[in-house]
């Protein structure tokens, strides 16, 4: 009996050892950058008491370059699992207290290791992200540590959710991990992520730039679109984690949370019969309208400040999850461009791969024209929204508000890429092309005979307007399914969306399409 206590006493004495991590002086160090320990973030984050770590005594081969008879306590990450909420996810935690969070052999084994615990159980894995990169000490094993990442990374996808939170540095080929998983979130003043940083470009080209200028929060969520959510500070960023799993469900096999809502299912919206401005070149906020049909106006926005002209979004309909793309007046007219094709594109895919519906708001004038947009690619771009929707098998709810012209009409989840039920509102026009471009068009050689051009250029454009700009004929056609009150427009998705939850939808046997990137 006495040997078995000592056993535990030494036990305890090595926990203790090693959850002490880089000691207080390295704490305070985190602390006064604005960041807290890893330990700290798994205290915030996890249900309390539920985390149970893994690989806890795991520690770097003795033999490495440069960290001879070095104390490297868990290899500077804590890898685990525990209650978000009640339910179970898989999380791994750099260490920055510990030799920077650096990446070496046994610190990627214990990452790999999380995730494949997370695929077997077919559960959530959450990484955050504090590192100084590849341990150089370690040379090729640290690189072949990325590679086995990378590689679990896409085996995943689609699979499992996959989240990133940068809590501090990312840098070099540890930037790619995030970029492969489903979502990110950053951190803003503390947080970076960046393939050079400021001295190698400064050494390099020449250029003069900081840490928060080159990969700071801001810029990778309204510049690089890399980043998902721009967070105030750490515990925003651990909260909003723990919202976007409230939306998830566990793995691609299961429906996501459905709650029991207590905004009524049958409440009518009568501010949107007003929200459309009589003025139809004039802009409004299409969240106005995200803000009346969801469940008690509430809906959670990843990137908000990334191609602000359309809008995604997680929210509830009789709580049940949706996701919501919806085009942004407010912005660019709406239009669509490349930037916006890839945002919405991306988020249409993330939602079919976890079976969350989508609804689509639309007002869009058309893609946006110019010689920058056509050498960037926008028919390259603009194709990924037509070939997400058309791959998505998720029911497709979509709602045509004031205008949806040309080729951004079929883009916008029209009936022709498989939507399940599209509704208009009676201000809604649909067209090639907007009344005043078409009758310049059509009746370019009557106006320049007439010798009252400009009469006879308002004649024509009220007769394209009753003829062809409204829902009627679409409707005629079938290709919108009901003209509705805007105010029943809550009312109707929530109705489509019961008829829909069903449904069976099956890709033809293939490898993968060959999505146009």
């Amino acid at each position: 009996m006495e040997q078995s206590g000592d056993k535990i006493a030494d036990l305890a004495k090595r926990k203790t050892r090693i959850m002490d991590t880089g000691g207080s002086q390295q704490a305070m160090k985190q602390h006064e950058k604005g960041k807290l320990t890893a330990r700290e973030r798994i205290d915030l984050f996890f249900d309390e008491g539920s985390f149970n770590e893994i690989d806890l005594f795991v520690e770097h081969r003795s033999c490495d370059f440069g960290l001879d008879n070095k104390v490297i306590p868990g290899d500077g990450v804590i890898t685990g699992y525990g209650l978000v909420g009640g339910r179970p996810v898989f999380a791994y935690f750099q260490d920055f207290t510990v030799q920077g969070g650096s990446l070496g052999e046994m610190h990627a084994r214990k990452i790999c290791k999380i995730m494949d615990k997370a695929s077997q159980a077919g559960l959530p894995v959450i990484g955050f992200n504090d590192s100084g990169g590849a341990r150089i000490q370690e040379g090729i094993d640290a690189l072949s540590g990325f590679g086995d990442i990378f590689f679990r990374n896409a085996r995943l996808s689609g699979v499992i959710p996959q989240i990133s939170a940068i809590m501090g540095p990312c840098a070099g080929g540890a930037v790619y991990s995030p970029a492969m998983t489903d979502w990110v979130f950053m951190v803003k003043q503390t947080s970076h992520m960046y393939i050079t940083g400021p001295a190698v470009i400064r050494t390099v080209t020449g250029e003069e730039t900081s840490h928060e200028e080159l990969g700071g929060a801001l810029v990778h969520n309204t510049k690089s679109g890399n980043a998902h959510f721009a967070c105030e500070d750490e515990k925003d960023a651990l909260n909003g984690v723990k919202t976007l799993l409230s939306f998830l469900p566990n793995n691609n096999m299961e429906e996501p949370p459905c709650i029991t809502s207590t905004d009524n299912p049958l409440r009518l919206c009568p501010e949107l019969e007003t929200v459309i401005p009589d003025d139809p070149k004039t802009g409004y906020n299409m969240k106005d309208v995200i803000h009346s049909i969801v469940d008690h106006g509430v809906f959670f926005e990843p990137h908000q400040y990334y191609a602000e002209n359309i809008i995604t979004a997680l929210a509830r309909l009789n709580g049940r999850p949706v996701g919501i793309i919806a085009s942004q007046p407010q912005y660019l007219a709406g239009c669509l461009d490349i930037n916006a094709s890839d945002k919405a594109s991306r988020f249409i895919r993330t939602c079919d791969s976890f079976n969350i519906p989508l609804v689509t708001l639309v007002d869009v004038p058309g893609y946006l024209p110019g010689a920058d947009q056509e050498w960037g690619g926008i028919i390259r771009h603009g194709a990924k929204l037509l070939w997400s929707y058309s791959e998505a098998t998720v029911p497709k709810l979509t709602v045509i508000i004031r205008k949806s012209y040309g080729g951004a009409y079929i883009a916008m989840c029209s009936k022709h890429l498989g939507a399940d039920m599209v509704y208009t509102w009676p201000t809604a026009e649909i067209a090639v092309i907007g009344a005043e471009g078409a009758v310049d068009i059509i009746h370019r050689s009557e106006m320049r005979e007439s010798k009252k051009p400009e009469a006879l250029r308002r004649q024509k454009i009220e007769e394209y307007q009753t003829l062809l700009c409204n829902p009627y004929v679409a409707a005629k056609r079938g290709y919108v399914d009901a003209v509705i009150n805007p105010g029943e427009t809550r009312i109707k998705l929530i109705a489509a969306l019961e008829l829909m939850k069903g449904k069976s939808d099956t890709l033809p046997p293939k490898k993968h399409g060959n999505i146009p990137l």
